[in-house]
This record gives structure tokens, sequence and C-alpha cells, in this order.
């Protein structure tokens, strides 16, 4: 069994620095010219984050702007799961964006089979939040990962650890 190489595929992501990039963005919407006098309010909290402007339009440059930041902080864009766009009181929308902090069995179990399918000598384990994946070779390991690295239909950032 000590031949058997393993590793594990989880969501992480440094939570630091998704503030940092909130801030940035806040920063960057109210000196911007065509946002500069609106009164945007981007909010982060433990699970979400919640962006209120007077439009559309600036909701969808906030989110672009929170995008770039995040890009630049090394963090995948896929932690955020936008929900529809709510009119609210005022002349104001609202937009809430989960952040998405641990795998959920849906994708443990697309993950695993498609492990399975496409490489019969390893065996993966969903193991809570995570999937162990196990085989004899690294090479068969490090071709799994880039497959699901390619993969687009997965919506989440996946964080591969414990590479032994």
């Amino acid at each position: 069994m000590a031949s058997d190489h393993s590793m594990d595929i989880g969501v992480d992501f440094d939570f630091q620095e998704l503030r940092n990039a909130v801030d940035q963005a806040k920063r960057d919407s109210t000196t911007r010219y065509d946002l500069k006098d609106s009164k945007i309010e981007i909010e982060l909290s433990e699970d979400q984050i919640k962006v209120n402007a007077a439009s559309h339009n600036q909701i969808e440059a906030v989110y672009g702007i929170l995008l770039q930041k995040m890009i630049a902080r090394s963090l995948s864009p896929k932690i955020l799961k936008r929900e529809d766009i709510k009119e609210v009181g005022g002349m104001r929308v609202v937009q809430e964006m989960k952040l998405v902090t641990a795998l959920d069995q849906e994708n443990a179990k697309k993950i695993s089979k498609l492990i399975r399918d496409s490489f019969p000598k390893t065996k993966s384990v969903i193991q809570g939040d995570s999937v162990r994946v196990s085989a004899k070779s690294i090479d068969d390991l490090q071709a799994a990962m880039r497959m699901l690295n390619e993969d687009e239909s997965l919506e989440v950032p996946l964080n591969y650890t414990n590479f032994k």
C-alpha cells in the first residue's frame, strides 16, 4: 500500500485575499467616473457578497471591477455564485453573490464519476467535503488534475491538497 499515491480535491480559498479584493473594488467604485456619485454599497459577509446600486449597469460594472481585483489576487471567479438582481425600494437594485466555500455532494459525485470514467486505474472516494483520489502512478493523478481543470462543466474552484 505504500506504493499508492493520493491527493485530496476540495474547495478552498484565502478569505483575507477576498476581503482585500472587495475593499479595492469599493475604492475603485467610488473613484471611477461613471460610478462616482451613485452611492454603491458592497458588503462582504462570511457566506456572501451583496452589491447595492442604482441600476443593472452599475451592478455589472461593479461585478467587473470585483472580478478584476479577484483575478489579480489569484482568486478564482468560480467562488462567486451570482443570484438574480432584485429591485428594492428607492429606485435601487441589489445582487447577492453566494460564496462557494465547500464541495457539495452533487459536485463531489460528478468529480468522482469523471475520474472513474476517464482513469480506470485510479480510485476516488468521497470524504465529507473533499474527494480522495489514489493511484499507483503520480502521472495518473496529474492527468486527473489536468482533466478536471480543463472541464468546463464543473462550476466550483478546485483545490488540490495532500499530494503524496
